[in-house]
């Protein structure tokens, strides 16, 4: 089982009112975070995944924890607060592009604490980390101590995926960024992502630093440029976009992430040995893989991820 961590919470899409009126706007609530979003994905490509988060115990967290149910997401590590639950409110710009503006201070997601901490055993077979839960507290130091304290015994990926809304100290977001690259294996980052955080530096140089780290490859996805790897044993090559239809590129990212892991996991490469026995070719195929599974979440609205049989 992979168990990814951080927030749930619903995001809430703008729509134009039929009639035109400024004084009137339409929301289509979908359930989503990207924690939560990449928890899906694996399971819908058919790997074994559970959720450490808190959920709320009003009506929009409920319908959280029946998203998990339903989409066969272990609930084990999910825990409930009588707080509210994160609203995410969303603006998807002409190029499918999404902007977000979270509502979420004091709320269910962000209160996991250390002493929440699970006891994690071997079926754990990895971690994921990432967005604002990475620097909203308490639960960003909960996950960093939990990073720090699986680092080693189980593979560990990150995606910064940064939202300067819910956290706009961006030196906050590098400080973190940099003690969490320390002990991830695996980390997959947006160009949008690496030049909110790095502006005066060249993508290149950032993520090669990260790779003197415990870090053995990191993704770097390019939107319609398509993506690139970084490879500590096989160096840096790229695969362009796949021509497609765009509806929006809300979750593509996520779904990404999701099939970077899945494919490891098909593999029996899930772990820090696994990464080590990599080989060009076989990371190749990863790459190629996470492409086709963004590009057809892209052809959907909202976060709609894509299910394994969909991508033979």
């Amino acid at each position: 089982m992979y168990l990814v961590c951080g927030e749930a919470l619903f995001d809430f899409f703008s729509e134009e009112d039929a009639d035109g009126q400024a004084a009137k706007l339409n929301y289509r609530a979908i359930a989503g975070g990207s924690p939560f979003n990449v928890a899906v994905g694996l399971r819908r490509l058919g790997i074994k995944a559970g959720l450490f988060g808190g959920l709320s115990t009003d009506f929009l967290g409920r319908r959280l924890l029946q998203v998990l149910k339903d989409e066969g997401v272990s609930e084990r590590f999910v825990l409930a607060f009588a707080a509210p639950t994160t609203l995410s409110m969303v603006a998807v710009g002409a190029d499918g592009s999404p902007q977000y503006n979270f509502r979420g201070e004091g709320c269910a997601d962000r209160l996991l604490e250390i002493a929440h901490l699970p006891h994690l055993s071997d079926e754990i077979r990895g971690l994921h980390v990432g967005s604002y839960s990475l620097v909203v507290q308490p639960i960003g130091d909960t996950l960093l101590e939990l990073v720090k304290r699986e680092s080693g015994k189980r593979l560990i990926s990150l995606d910064p995926n940064v939202r300067l809304n819910p956290q706009p100290d961006i030196q906050l977001w590098r400080e973190r960024v940099a003690q969490l690259a320390q002990h991830a294996d695996l980390i997959k980052v947006s160009d949008e992502d690496l030049h909110l955080l790095y502006p005066d530096q060249s993508p290149e140089s950032v993520l090669q630093g990260w790779l003197q780290h415990r870090c053995q490859l990191v993704f770097l996805t390019r939107g319609g440029d398509g993506a690139s790897v970084f490879s500590r044993q096989h160096g840096t090559w790229s695969q362009p976009a796949m021509k497609i239809v765009m509806a929006d590129t809300v979750g593509a990212g996520d779904t990404f992430q999701a099939a970077l892991i899945a494919w490891l996991t098909e593999h029996q490469l899930d772990s820090v040995q696994g990464l080590h026995q990599l080989t060009r070719e076989q990371i190749d195929a990863m790459l190629g893989f996470a492409i086709r599974a963004s590009a057809l979440t892209c052809t959907r609205t909202g976060p709609d991820l894509p299910y394994r049989r969909q991508l033979d």
